[in-house]
């Protein structure tokens, strides 16, 4: 984004998200922040965002000297963000400079949205503003966090941690699936799923997901689970139970429940539920005001089921959830 539409953009009320980059950072979370927050989405028929990086020297070496970023805004555009993204590293032991921690905590002090990507968690805590806090952290490193940082709450076996106006995601390919939660949260489904399609990536893994998992390779040729994920979706209004999708994959309960927790960290009922509720989110984006007919359309049964999940999923209600992303206010 140039700067004469990024000064355009801002003056329009566009939401700020700037990206702090320090001496030795890592250059895929950067590229995350920038392709979820900083291209520019002539699909979605206006600007999502106003995108800046910005540093503390006018020339810093990337991780491990893979190349030089030069030309960027000076630490002092921290101030201006709406949503601050702080810098991530490699040597997580290595303290990270007095002046981008006082810029995190300014941008926290005057209500600003945090976000850390990966070791950015460290950055977050050297900062102070994770104490008593819910956090996430790469699994790698969840012992040397824990022993430094005792008074965060630390996560460690989930993908993101969304905690209000602090937010964490757990490694590299996790930036992404925070990047659209954030997307998700602030325009709702249907632009979160656009944003995806262009980034050939999953719309939405829940952050509760687990980050790792070791197994064996497997002793039959193909257990994807891809083929009965595509039927369920198809199928989202109907009365669809585990033992259909068992059923369907020509497998047990039981072993459709292991390989739900092996393949996506999860289980088939809560994956099911989080398809339905994604869906009721686009079907009211779309226009849908009745909610009874929203309910019964994504699966979810009744007007109430929906006020309840949606709640639980988005933290608003479906009148809220329409007044913010609906089409009348677009």
């Amino acid at each position: 984004m140039t700067q004469e539409s990024s000064q355009r953009d801002r003056a329009a009320g566009v939401h700020r998200v700037v990206v702090i980059v320090d001496e030795n950072s890592n250059p895929f979370e950067l590229g995350c922040a920038t392709e979820v927050f900083g291209l520019r989405r002539p699909e979605i028929g206006r600007e999502h965002y106003d995108f800046r990086l910005c540093s503390p020297e006018p020339a810093l070496r990337m991780r491990d000297g893979f190349f030089t970023l030069t030309g960027v805004a000076g630490l002092e555009a921290a101030d201006t963000a709406d949503t601050l993204i702080v810098p991530n590293r490699p040597d997580v032991e290595v303290p990270r400079r007095p002046a981008v921690l006082d810029a995190v905590r300014r941008a926290h002090a005057r209500g600003a949205r945090l976000i850390g990507l990966c070791s950015g968690a460290f950055t977050l805590a050297e900062a102070g503003v994770l104490d008593g806090r819910r956090a996430t952290a790469h699994w790698q490193w969840a012992d040397a966090f824990r022993s430094r940082f005792p008074a965060v709450r630390l996560e460690a076996d989930v993908l993101f941690v969304d905690d209000g106006d602090i937010l964490t995601a757990a490694g590299s390919a996790a930036a992404l699936d925070l990047g659209l939660h954030v997307v998700r949260r602030d325009h709702g489904a249907e632009v979160a799923n656009s944003v995806s399609r262009r980034l050939v990536f999953a719309a939405h893994r829940d952050g509760g997901q687990r980050q790792f998992v070791e197994r064996p390779m497997p002793d039959v040729p193909d257990e994807s689970l891809a083929p009965v994920l595509s039927w369920a979706q198809e199928r989202l209004d109907s009365p669809l139970t585990i033992a259909d999708l068992a059923t369907r994959a020509a497998v047990s309960p039981a072993t459709l429940h292991r390989r739900f927790r092996t393949q996506l960290g999860t289980t088939p009922l809560a994956w099911l539920t989080g398809e339905r509720l994604a869906l009721a989110c686009r079907l009211i984006e779309r226009g849908e005001s009745r909610f009874e007919v929203v309910a019964r359309r994504s699966g979810l049964g009744t007007a109430t089921n929906l006020r309840v999940l949606m709640r639980r999923g988005t933290g608003i209600t479906p009148s809220a959830y329409r007044r913010r992303f609906g089409p009348e206010v677009n």
